[in-house]
């Protein structure tokens, strides 16, 4: 039997821990194995004991969610980051993804979503709704100070084929969307997704999107 995937709960209201245990725990596949009230206990437990997926909240004492996420993504740890907000427009979300982490969700997500992004995210995949993605980059990014302008450069590394690739992701095509778009099999678009992670250094389709519209590939 495959071991069950490992969930942590980083939030500190205690009643949001238990609402997402509850679900968790009702599950076959999952559990959580710890719980922390701030991203300062969150480090310290998961750098004891690293988690498949970490259930992050961003506004919390002591240290914030997108701290947290940093440290987590800095310290190579094996754990993935699924951050959650009240707000999808929220600007500390973007500066979490932007830190390392695999995606975020709203606080008042549907149960069976919310439990599909803990899978999604423990497999290596991006949760962000599309819609959401370009929402966030398209009001948070003008207003950060530290944002550099548009480099393309960074692009010159791929083909024609894989930049074409990238804009349907940056719009929040999946695989099977980019496959029909872009006239190829699912399998192609995949090897295509793979190439682009490599060779853009991103971890996840979170990050594709993020350099697509760094680079000004996407407005």
């Amino acid at each position: 039997m495959t071991e069950p995937l490992t969930v942590f709960l980083a939030d500190d209201q205690s009643l949001v821990r238990s609402g997402f245990r509850m679900l968790i725990d009702a599950e076959d596949d999952m559990v959580v194995v710890g719980e922390a009230t701030n991203g300062l206990g969150a480090v310290t437990a998961l750098t004891a004991r690293p988690a498949n997926v970490v259930l992050m909240d961003i506004r919390m004492p002591e240290m914030d969610g997108v701290e947290a996420t940093r440290r987590i993504v800095a310290a190579g740890l094996p754990t993935k980051v699924l951050v959650l907000t009240t707000f999808d427009l929220d600007e500390y979300v973007f500066a979490a993804l932007k830190a390392g982490a695999s995606g975020f969700m709203l606080k008042d997500a549907r149960p069976d979503d919310l439990l599909s992004a803990i899978r999604a995210v423990a497999a290596g995949d991006a949760v962000v709704a599309p819609s959401a993605t370009r929402r966030l980059l398209q009001q948070v990014v003008p207003k950060l100070p530290d944002v550099p302008g548009h480099d393309s450069s960074r692009l010159d590394v791929l083909t024609d084929r894989e930049r074409e690739v990238l804009v349907e992701i940056a719009r929040g095509a999946t695989n099977s969307e980019i496959a029909a778009n872009l006239f190829m099999a699912e399998g192609t678009v995949k090897t295509h997704v793979g190439r682009l992670l490599s060779k853009l250094n991103a971890r996840d389709r979170v990050g594709l999107v993020l350099i697509a519209f760094e680079t000004g590939l996407v407005d």
